[in-house]
């Protein structure tokens, strides 16, 4: 095993110095190699405390930038690095923090073509990623390689972790999860928001289990799905289980290969069938008598809206909230960016409005273009 030198046994003392881990659980982080997919929310902190703790080596991933909607909780960029690619921001702070670990960047999006490649010499792989695609393909890439895997996620004031370990009685991602929403199902950090403290603390818990597991230490949560509210404030641990159907680990597994994987998270559904026109045109129908509908919630509502625009917030549009709206002029329906208005749209069409449509781009695009003065979120 991999020696030490005298400034790591210095940098790393306060490790040392615990009788449980010690300086031969130290040489076990430096002798690891971990791949670090998302360098956002999640990967910021991750990528931090692993750094800090000394895993030998780190792959990051993301093909993202920085943007300044990120610092509320992408804690390692900075206001100067906007952007700049998030891996090479992230890489920055971490060789500052510890220059004895060796970083390799990956700035682009992980996809079937070199999942199994990127992953084959890494020890662990850790997802810090917020999108359903990707969180499945290096779930079912991580078990056909027998690698293991820290999953997390956040939504709003909530978050989850575990670790899943191949071969172990705990299962895979699938069997938690065996299918992916489709898309809009499930809202973004984009659309729900989310509070800037919670990546940090899952991200630590992820982070943990990474340690843990490295070192062999204490009881993992192989096995176990942990459960976070920051409101609450509570924590709960369930446990979990293999289920013998699951496509991946079950006794009859049909994916059998990451490219097989990868089309199974193809969650995009049919597009929906819905007339749109563009913030110019809302605009100058909006002067010619056009009604504005927000669909957005209401604390969206109270940053920015269209002026005189009547709201219901989507959850709640149904035939008695839109039995209010006036039929007879066009009504123009918007969101934040054009998703929630498209789906708002198509129900009111079921509902027998004719003269509907959903405005793109939704307020983010009319600020950009029609009041830059409004403020953006």
């Amino acid at each position: 095993m991999e020696q030490l030198s005298n400034k790591e046994i210095l940098r790393y003392s306060r490790h040392l110095k615990l009788p449980s881990f010690g300086i031969h659980a130290q040489r076990k982080l430096k002798q690891s190699k971990v791949l670090l997919i998302g360098a956002g929310g999640l990967g910021c902190p991750i990528g931090l405390y692993l750094a800090a703790a000394g895993v030998g080596a780190m792959v990051l991933v993301d093909d993202d930038v920085v943007e300044v909607h990120n610092l509320q909780r992408q804690v390692a960029h900075g206001t100067a690095g906007a952007g700049s690619p998030k891996v090479d921001s992230l890489r920055k702070r971490l060789h500052d923090l510890n220059p004895h670990v060796q970083l390799t960047t990956h700035q682009r999006r992980l996809n079937a073509d070199w999942i199994m490649d990127v992953i084959a010499d890494c020890d662990l792989v850790i997802d810090g990623t917020d999108n359903f695609a990707t969180r499945y393909l290096v779930a079912d890439a991580c078990h056909l390689a027998k690698k293991p895997l820290v999953y997390g996620a956040i939504y709003q004031f909530e978050g989850q972790v575990s670790l899943f370990v191949p071969g172990e009685p705990g299962g895979c991602y699938r069997c938690l999860f065996p299918e992916a929403p489709s898309a809009g199902a499930a809202p973004s950090c984009d659309e729900a928001g989310v509070l800037g403290i919670l990546p940090g603390t899952i991200g630590l818990m992820m982070a943990n289990e990474a340690v843990k597991f490295l070192c062999d230490l204490g009881e993992t949560l192989s096995g176990y799905l942990l459960m976070y509210d920051a409101l609450a404030p509570s924590m709960r641990r369930l446990k979990l289980n293999r289920d013998p159907a699951c496509a991946l680990c079950g006794d009859q597994p049909t994916i059998t290969r990451a490219e097989t994987a990868a089309a199974g998270c193809a969650i995009q559904p049919p597009a929906l069938e819905v007339p749109e026109i563009s913030v110019a045109e809302a605009h100058q129908a909006g002067n010619q008598g056009a009604v504005f509908l927000d669909v957005r919630g209401v604390h969206e509502f109270d940053i920015c809206h269209v002026r005189g625009a009547e709201l219901i917030p989507l959850p709640t549009l149904d035939a008695e909230s839109a039995g209010k709206l006036n039929r007879e002029n066009q009504l123009i329906v918007y969101c934040h960016k054009g998703v929630r208005s498209r789906k708002a749209t198509a129900r009111l069409q079921a509902l027998g409005f004719e003269n509907v449509v959903s405005m793109r781009g939704g307020i983010d695009a009319w600020a950009e273009h029609i009041e830059p003065e409004m403020a953006r979120y």
